[in-house]
């Protein structure tokens, strides 16, 4: 027996975390009749469209391994494993992937797990992604934490600390374990999930036609009657008789069939739950297409607030984790992973012409640092024949 082996059998005494079965979202039903868990909340579309707002731009931002030299400056270390294995962290996911669903699980469960695997040399060289449902997590007497997951064929895998690489949201006061946005606001997505269903059993179930035909007439309609007037109609579902003028029999009255206002509170109570789910996410309204109060002067200040306010926390996880859980104690004062974030917060190409003008101005900036800004090739410079003294 090898000393993993050891240190993962040690379990006398030990102590589960209290919080975790509260917060482990393994879904409960709401005063609004709706059963809620990570699944069915993904399942509403604006939980959906903030998750993968969240989680796409997460993702899609380059994400780059540096090394701090000794002269207080830093430079790209792309040849470092650190950098290797962001770029490549498994055999089945790029780096994009592995991050998205990693960042996804944090917002859906509060917690993202990894099992880490090393070479010979003490790097890791793999990450391999755990369903946060199959984990669970125990105090030892030591005050570290073992992870407990089982795994596809049933079996118990009992990992330390040291093998785990361990996203969370916020936790509570003496825990490890990230609080669930989806246990936490159960209520909020429950009404939302209630609502919905009322919608499609209205819509699905109840007559509401758009329009209506009246006999003010003294005498009723025979059955052929109504048949043959029931043909004549169908005739104007056809794209091709729309805006033809409609001829009806003697005293047939033609009626359309406005919103009632049980409907119109049905559509404003959805349109409330869209924001409410949005401020749980902490994400603008505009990202997921509710375009209400989008005008041309402020969706690129809404998304520059969107990297400040809503990104940041979540950019700054993965730095931080990283550092803590693949980089030890000496390794971590040398080398950092950072987001390149440039690229969102740009200003508009006016702004930015001038703020580079005035850099070069005052010779705190140059146009080779400027062009790298930009994402330009270095300029060619030509070489000058000049004439032999001789």
């Amino acid at each position: 027996m090898n000393i993993w082996n050891m240190l993962r059998g040690h379990t006398e005494q030990r102590a589960a975390d209290p919080s975790w079965d509260a917060l482990a979202n393994g879904g409960n039903n709401t005063t609004a009749g709706a059963y809620v868990d990570a699944k069915s909340a993904e399942s509403i579309s604006t939980v959906y469209a903030c998750v993968q707002a969240l989680s796409e731009s997460t993702a899609c931002l380059p994400l780059h391994t540096y090394r701090r030299t000794d002269e207080g400056y830093r430079e790209r270390a792309d040849g470092h494993w650190l950098s290797r294995l962001l770029e490549r962290p498994n055999e089945q996911q790029t780096g994009m992937e592995f991050r998205e669903s990693q960042t996804a699980a944090v917002l859906l469960w509060g917690n993202a797990y990894a099992r880490k695997e090393f070479n010979g040399a003490g790097e890791v060289v793999s990450l391999q992604p755990l369903h946060p449902q199959r984990v669970s997590i125990v105090r030892l007497d030591s005050g570290r934490h073992r992870y407990d997951y089982t795994d596809d064929n049933g079996q118990l895998v009992r990992l330390l600390q040291d093998e785990v690489l361990h996203l969370r949201d916020r936790t509570d006061p003496g825990s490890i374990v990230g609080k669930s946005r989806i246990a936490i606001a159960r209520e909020t997505l429950g009404l939302s999930l209630s609502l919905r269903a009322h919608g499609a059993g209205v819509f699905g179930r109840g007559a509401r036609p758009a329009s209506i035909i009246t006999n003010e007439g003294q005498r009723d309609l025979t059955t052929e009657q109504l048949a043959s007037m029931h043909s004549r109609l169908t005739q104007y579902a056809s794209p091709a008789n729309a805006g033809k003028t409609l001829i009806l029999p003697r005293n047939m009255k033609w009626q359309t069939v406005g919103l009632s206002n049980e409907d119109a509170e049905w559509i404003g109570a959805m349109n409330f739950s869209v924001t409410e789910i949005c401020r749980l996410f902490r994400v603008p309204p505009i990202l997921v297409q509710t375009l209400e109060q989008a005008s041309y002067n402020n969706v690129n200040e809404l998304g520059q607030q969107f990297v400040r306010f809503s990104l940041q926390r979540w950019l700054t996880m993965w730095e931080e984790g990283i550092s803590r859980a693949l980089l030890g104690p000496i390794a971590r004062q040398r080398y950092y992973a950072e987001h390149a974030v440039d690229g969102l917060l740009r200003a508009q190409p006016k702004e930015r012409s001038e703020f580079y003008k005035s850099g070069i101005d005052a010779g705190w900036l140059d146009v080779e640092e400027v062009r790298r800004l930009e994402n330009l090739p270095q300029r060619r410079v030509e070489a000058v024949n000049v004439p032999d003294a001789s």
